[in-house]
């Protein structure tokens, strides 16, 4: 296998990496919980003033060229320090590329992101189950924050708690 190119996603990529987002779904155990279409993303992703971001990792393939894998990001901010980073959303690779370098590209194209911007930090969540994921970001420096819990507001108490 030869190594990926990493570049920011153009609007010709969208359906792949809808595609590529329904693989995650079903790599995390949650086969139906994908609800993105190709119009949303396109839209989210190419507006006037995006607030998300996607980078691929494209390789040779017998049709050409494919996407691999990718990473989708967004800014965050530090009050502490007085400066953004960037949060990895969704890291994923597809299984038969795993190995060739694609995470750690994409992920090292993000830290070279964040420091040509000045910005502080990359991080990121991953499930606890996920020991493929966590050794490779461990092998890479990364570090679980484990004196902060990820809380979440969602559904219907998202809308009772707004409205009441």
């Amino acid at each position: 296998m030869s190594s990926p190119t990493i570049r920011s996603a153009v609007p010709e990529d969208v359906p792949e990496i809808v595609q590529l987002i329904v693989e995650l779904a079903v790599y995390e155990k949650e086969p139906d919980a994908v609800k993105l279409t190709e119009e949303k993303l396109a839209g989210d992703l190419f507006a006037d003033h995006p607030a998300v971001f996607v980078d691929v990792a494209e390789a040779p393939s017998e049709a050409g060229r494919r996407i691999d894998g990718f990473a989708l990001w967004f800014l965050n901010y530090s009050t502490w320090e007085g400066v953004h980073g960037i949060y990895l959303e969704d890291l994923y690779v597809r299984e038969d590329a795993r190995g060739s370098g694609a995470g750690k590209a994409l992920l090292r194209s993000l830290a070279r992101t964040a420091v040509d911007r000045g910005y502080q930090r990359v991080e990121w969540s991953v499930l606890k189950w996920n020991e493929p994921s966590i050794g490779f970001y461990k092998s890479l420096g990364a570090f679980p924050q484990e004196e902060w819990d990820t809380y979440r507001l969602t559904g219907g108490p998202l809308e009772n708690f707004a409205r009441a």
